[in-house]
């Protein structure tokens, strides 16, 4: 899938004006409209404003955190959000995806690199990969995908998944048993693009685990499959 860029905003939110203005000039010379932002405050005016088709985030704001600013944003738009952050930890970037962040890029990055992240996310947000069923129902009702809604229950409960958490549900309930390496995942969730992380997939799945399991730590739901992936099972282990 092609990702058409006319009329598409990106919004770049970062305090250091040096890595906004390659950003802003990489994107503008890929076709893309760009607005940017140095603050959290402004950025968070800019996106009211100007409904992005995707953002790209510096966790490490002056004024806002980059993780409240992305709570903020999540809780009115299903708009891409692309992290970019210093800080490398595991545990950093799975509380970042936990927020509601779709990827992330680690500083010092390589523009081009951001480019072909921002048009994976592009071309995954308008994926119509859907099941023919409304609706996927496991264990007498217990967990309950309603596609036609975009929803997810758990004992009746509506769960607050993220729109890469939903589409990493729905990819691997739509077959169960079949077992599905991290880069199939990725291309399926993010979109194909070059030198991706795979422990992306990890922290959506250590997060997905925590939404609809009893114990994550001993899934029932979402397996490892020991050197080849994921895959999803129906049945009580």
């Amino acid at each position: 899938m092609k990702v058409s860029v006319k009329d598409t905003t990106i919004l770049v939110i970062d305090d250091e004006k040096p890595i906004l203005d390659v950003l802003e000039a990489y994107l503008e010379k890929e076709g893309f409209t760009v607005a940017t932002a140095l603050t959290g405050s402004t950025g968070w005016e800019t996106f009211q404003k100007v409904k992005p088709a995707l953002v790209l985030l510096d966790l490490m704001l002056p004024d806002r955190s980059g993780e409240e600013l992305c709570q903020m944003m999540r809780k009115e738009s299903d708009v891409p959000i692309l992290m970019i952050t210093a800080k490398s930890q595991q545990e950093d970037v799975i509380e970042g995806l936990n927020l509601g962040a779709d990827d992330y890029v680690i500083k010092p990055f390589s523009p081009k690199e951001v480019i072909a992240r921002v048009k994976a996310l592009l071309r995954r947000s308008k994926s119509k990969d859907m099941p023919l069923a409304d609706k996927l129902i496991f264990r007498d009702g217990e967990l309950v995908i309603d596609v036609s809604k975009h929803e997810v229950s758990k004992k009746g409960k509506i769960l607050n998944l993220t729109p890469a958490e939903y589409k990493l549900l729905l990819t691997l309930a739509r077959y169960p048993g079949r077992t599905y390496s991290r880069s199939e995942l990725l291309d399926r969730v993010l979109g194909d693009t070059a030198d991706v992380y795979e422990r992306t997939i990890d922290g959506h799945i250590k997060n997905l685990r925590q939404k609809i399991e009893e114990d994550s730590r001993k899934p029932s739901y979402i397996l490892t499959v020991f050197g080849a992936g994921y895959k999803f099972s129906s049945e009580e282990l």
